[in-house]
């Protein structure tokens, strides 16, 4: 079994926000991340697949192939936009990181399982401090 990791970038504003709870309330258990003008992030996104390795190719996965299919199935669809109001698979969810390693796992794991390897896990850093890992 082997692991291989594409790193992604993407910028996104997101509000920490309950719609059934006061701002009072809001801020109270989200501080700073639930003002209501929203904050955003320089997001490090990791994309981890394992599997065993093709012996004609060499490889687990194209590594090329991986940037594509995370571009285009979650960084475009999330770079510079607002996760609580712009990206369809964030809708109906508290955008906090934690859920968005789950949506952006959601998004990939049908199409990484197409290419012979399993999606491991899904890293986000959210700041250089902080950052969620999912595994599915």
């Amino acid at each position: 079994m082997i692991y291989i990791t594409r790193k992604a970038s993407f910028n996104a504003a997101h509000k920490l926000s309950r719609p059934d709870w006061t701002e009072a309330q809001n801020t109270e258990v989200y501080g700073k991340c639930a003002n209501p003008n929203w904050h955003g992030h320089n997001y490090q996104l990791y994309v981890t697949v394992k599997g065993e390795i093709n012996p004609e190719t060499g490889f687990l996965v194209d590594l090329k192939w991986l940037k594509d299919i995370t571009n285009t199935a979650v960084v475009d669809k999330i770079d510079h936009k607002n996760l609580n109001l712009d990206v369809d698979f964030m809708k109906g969810k508290l955008a906090s990181t934690e859920n968005l390693a789950i949506a952006i796992w959601d998004e990939l794991v049908n199409l990484i399982a197409g290419s012979g390897a399993q999606l491991h896990s899904i890293k986000i850093y959210e700041t250089e401090n902080n950052f969620v890992e999912y595994f599915g």
